[in-house]
């Protein structure tokens, strides 16, 4: 999985309060009405397309007697070049002026800090193609839902985010779904995929869901504690860059394996021939770079936690294009797990709404009091 889009769904942070620094600048002072929705309609649909397009390509390429684990790895941050574009089209030349006095961090700092999350991310990035390989697609989203409660048990710990009733109800609920799926092994393995294989891959895919967390957690406490400042451009920077180590982590992994060896009479076997086998990788990467631009355009013009929680939504959607497109068996268990991860999802997200609210009544009353005195 991509680590941007993986990067809620990768720039978009951990889940942050609504109080807290990262939400953007009310919309209304950059942008009219009507194209604020456009721009923030517009980028919904780069995530969604993007994240849904690029795990059914992931899918597709194994299908079609695609093999190699670090090949699928590397297209998932491969295709980062293409953020150069919307960095050079929108730079952010006016820092606020809160960030504006505040000293940079060392160059050497900042760099330890990308080597660190790109290799971070590139390990999360196979554990996700393994998943994906083992698993059926619509099992695989399912699954990568449960990154909604990592996500808050490492927010608390690392970015003093408040367990409530509903938080707590939402992780409870997502790892009952998780727990459901585990358990369904006997009707979801065949005879391509052994019980063992199937066990892995779901024990990996949890374990990149969780990782994935942490990497978000690991981004907000980055831009909180070094880059100190979360503009249009720096986390764009952050992206490419970490991208850029992973994508180089992900060519040693292929060199180091043996498995470009392969790779010739891989893309021969094909099922639907050479150029097909080149196109779906070319369009994997592409798609993974098209999620990490909505990602990267929702933190700007909303809010990290806007974008965390679009991000999240596509997962319920794949496994409904993977019963049209791979014919997945969605079984009695599996569409309760996925009525239960909607159900944690609802949860998680009328919490966040709470917060909102609360904070936007917060800020009205400081308004008020400032226009007409204490």
């Amino acid at each position: 999985m991509d680590e941007l889009h993986k990067m809620e769904l990768h720039m978009a942070g951990p889940s942050k309060s609504a109080t807290e620094a990262d939400r953007a600048p009310p919309p209304s002072s950059r942008l009219r009405s009507w194209q604020w929705w456009f721009v923030v309609a517009l980028n919904i649909f780069f995530l969604l397309a993007g994240q849904t397009a690029a795990t059914l390509l992931g899918r597709f390429y194994y299908d079609q007697g695609g093999n190699s684990k670090w090949m699928a790895t590397l297209v998932q941050t491969a295709g980062f070049p293409i953020l150069y574009l919307p960095l050079l089209l929108f730079p952010s030349t006016h820092p606020p002026p809160a960030t504006a006095i505040i000293p940079h961090p060392s160059h050497a700092k900042i760099a330890l800090v990308y080597v660190i999350l790109g290799l971070i991310i590139a390990a999360d990035n196979l554990m996700y193609s393994y998943g994906l390989l083992y698993l059926p697609v619509s099992t695989y989203s399912l699954v990568c839902a449960t990154q909604l409660a990592f996500n808050a048990v490492f927010s608390y710990y690392l970015n003093s985010q408040k367990f409530t009733a509903f938080i707590m109800n939402s992780v409870v609920l997502l790892t009952f779904s998780a727990a459901l799926l585990g358990f369904n092994e006997n009707s979801e393995s065949s005879a391509d995929v052994s019980k063992g294989k199937y066990a892995i891959g779901f024990i990996l895919t949890l374990g990149a869901s969780a990782t994935y967390s942490l990497i978000l957690s690991l981004m907000q406490l980055t831009f909180q504690k070094v880059i100190r400042k979360e503009t249009f451009s720096a986390v764009l920077e952050m992206q490419i860059y970490t991208a850029f180590v992973a994508s180089c982590a992900a060519v040693v992994g292929l060199l180091a394996s043996g498995e470009w060896k392969d790779l010739k009479s891989e893309m021969e076997a094909y099922g639907k021939g050479t150029v097909s086998y080149v196109m779906t990788l070319v369009w994997t990467g592409l798609s993974w770079q098209i999620a990490s631009v909505g990602v990267v355009g929702l933190i700007f013009v909303v809010s990290s936690l806007f974008s965390n929680v679009i991000s999240t939504l596509a997962l319920p959607v794949v496994p409904v294009f993977a019963v049209i497109f791979f014919h997945d068996k969605m079984n009695g268990v599996k569409i309760v797990a996925m009525l239960i991860a909607i159900w944690g999802f609802a949860s998680y997200l009328y919490q966040h709404y709470l917060d909102d609210s609360k904070a936007k009544k917060a800020v009205g009353h400081t308004e008020y009091v400032s226009a007409h005195g204490s």
